[in-house]
């Protein structure tokens, strides 16, 4: 019922945006942590997977090996599609027997796309090429025109309903973590979301306590300077406002 890529970016971040013909897709299928990997859990998903497969991988456990042990203790396995990276960049995808067609992954180097319920194999083809064509992009931006690509041809066989993106970049919490839980157009609605979260929401979150910055930025104007900051450099670097 759905489609996923999941990549580990060259900054080190880990993200996954997702779409589907189903209510709330990003409520339980995306998954990530700073430091140890990506997922997404979708067909018949299971929820129970990801915390352990995210353990697994914070313990450095090769992704292919702890895919095949989770796995094999559920019994819906012929009824899953799940696929992950690491931070290492090494990727692992199941496509079970059982997902209705059109179903199945493709594993590029540092990222993965899979998907069921599609009109057919173009859409990850069309995801994946995206997504290595758009290297010179923010990662964000990258994965969301990614996922627009596999729209463009063709998506969720049913229809469209919902989208999600999430990202982690070295924090315990989100980088960025946007839903559409039920629109016309998700995709559309998604970027819409992502360049109104470049207004102030992303360079406040810059401001915000991190591991190297207990307290982070608390002075209000040096917040706002740093607002100024982040978008004189995306128009420096050509990428907007």
């Amino acid at each position: 019922m759905t489609w996923s890529i999941v990549a580990l970016d060259s900054s080190g971040a880990l993200g996954v945006a997702i779409a589907s013909r189903f209510f709330a897709v990003g409520a339980l299928c995306p998954h990530a942590r700073s430091g140890v990997g990506a997922l997404s859990t979708q067909a018949l998903m299971n929820p129970l997977l990801p915390a352990p497969a995210l353990e697994a991988m914070a313990q450095q456990r090769e992704p292919a090996a702890l895919l095949r042990d989770l796995l094999a203790a559920d019994p819906g396995r012929s009824q899953r599609q799940l696929h992950m990276v690491d931070a290492q960049g090494r990727v692992a995808a199941h496509t079970g027997e059982a997902c209705v067609d059109w179903c199945g992954h493709a594993i590029h180097p540092n990222f993965s796309v899979a998907g069921n319920m599609l009109a057919g194999p173009q859409v990850i083809a069309a995801t994946a090429e995206s997504y290595v064509n758009g290297s010179k992009l923010p990662f964000a931006e990258r994965l969301i025109r990614a996922m627009a690509a596999g729209e463009a041809a063709g998506g969720d066989k049913r229809g469209k309903q919902s989208a999600a993106l999430l990202i982690y970049s070295g924090q315990d919490y989100a980088a960025l973590d946007l839903r559409v839980d039920d629109h016309p157009d998700p995709l559309v609605e998604l970027r819409r979301l992502y360049d109104v979260s470049l207004e102030r929401f992303q360079p406040f979150v810059a401001c915000l306590a991190t591991r190297e910055r207990p307290g982070g930025t608390i002075d209000r104007q040096l917040i706002e300077a740093e607002i100024a900051r982040f978008h004189a450099d995306r128009q420096r670097a050509g990428i907007g406002a």
